[in-house]
């Protein structure tokens, strides 16, 4: 699969929390992709090793990721490359 998983990071206040209080990063991903290739394509862009994906489908037909980062590897950081803080 060509790396087009990773569509835009959400910048909703709910998002922006779980930046801080989770080590999550949220991404409305493409409908087709999945977790293995969500995870490959986030740690090869932004460098870092993911814990946990979670995914879920909203009712506009579009698809979320909740990218949970390991301990060592700070979700600010990616969302500052982001410039989403």
């Amino acid at each position: 699969m060509n790396m087009n998983s990773l569509v835009y990071p959400l910048s909703t206040e709910k998002a922006l929390n779980m930046i801080d209080k989770n080590n999550t990063i949220c991404y409305v991903v493409d409908f087709r992709s999945s977790k293995a290739s969500i995870k490959k394509e986030f740690e090869e862009t932004f460098g870092v090793k993911t814990q946990s994906i979670n995914t879920e489908t909203t009712m506009k037909n579009t698809k979320r990721a909740y990218i949970k980062l390991k301990p060592e590897f700070k979700a600010s950081d990616v969302a500052r490359k982001l410039k989403l803080v």
